[in-house]
């Protein structure tokens, strides 16, 4: 019998090229559409980078996958004026092709505010995202601006605020007020303007806006907080870690192959 012929040898597919720049982007992001939960968003993120034609970091992955990373989720409901998303690239450009690739090429209701460049090994994105800024307008006209600072301060002095979450099938009891940094009151705004300041956790979550302002709601005996509007106006990010202290030299054998320390005496 005429023996099995072998498979031809088929070269190794060749490795995906490292990233080389990172590029944060600053966007301005409108409301979606009520279903357009995290996957789809995400998803919406990869056909817009992969229609920009820059050369991004994973799109010589099989399967391709652009990479990129998100800072922090925002639901789909709430504008966002200074959404961040990192970037990167297989090849160094310049800030204007980067801008003008991007610009052209957004997800649905996001604009491209600006890009800069940052280092590519820094710690990851939505890691660095210590809490968010939003901003509520009052639909009460008749709302009084020291009530709502009372009213807001009756909160902030809160041992507890035990809130209930939907989870799963059910709801889980929490508590809000670790995640309330500040509030503040805008007087001079017309209307009212409320700024929430909520922490990010990398264990417990991150603290809803809804929430915050439903618990306001039930220091002013009001079945619903009285909000026209509601947008997230940006991210804290927190501060880099110190450098590490530098490690002490070894010395070395003192001259005379003395030993840099003394050596104890012998006993007696």
């Amino acid at each position: 019998m005429p023996e099995a012929s072998e498979p031809p040898e088929r070269p190794a597919p060749p490795a995906p090229r490292d990233a080389v720049q990172r590029w944060r982007l600053v966007l301005a992001r409108g409301p979606l559409d009520p279903d357009a939960g995290q996957r789809e968003q995400l998803a919406a993120w990869e056909q817009a980078l992969t229609r920009s034609e820059l050369p991004l970091a994973g799109l010589d992955a099989s399967p391709p996958k652009p990479r990129f990373a998100v800072a922090a989720p925002l639901s789909p409901s709430i504008p966002g004026e200074a959404e961040l998303v990192d970037v990167w690239l297989v090849e160094r450009l310049p800030a204007w092709r980067v801008r003008e690739a991007l610009g052209a090429s957004m997800p649905p209701a996001h604009r491209l505010v600006d890009a800069y460049d940052v280092w590519p090994g820094a710690p990851a994105l939505p890691g660095q995202v210590a809490a968010s800024v939003y901003r509520a307008v009052a639909g009460n006209d008749d709302l009084d601006p020291a009530v709502l600072a009372e009213a807001c301060d009756a909160v902030l002095q809160a041992p507890t605020l035990e809130r209930e979450r939907a989870k799963g099938g059910g709801t889980v009891r929490y508590d809000l007020r670790p995640f309330i940094e500040a509030l503040e009151v805008d007087r001079a705004a017309d209307p009212v303007t409320l700024r929430m300041t909520l922490r990010h956790d990398p264990e417990r979550g991150i603290g809803r806006p809804d929430e915050v302002l439903a618990a306001i709601a039930d220091q002013l005996g009001l079945a619903a907080p009285p909000v026209a509007a509601l947008v997230r106006e940006r991210l804290v990010l927190a501060p880099p870690p110190p450098p590490a202290p530098p490690v002490p030299r070894n010395r070395g054998p003192r001259r005379g192959g003395q030993p840099a320390t003394p050596t104890s005496r012998p006993r007696k």
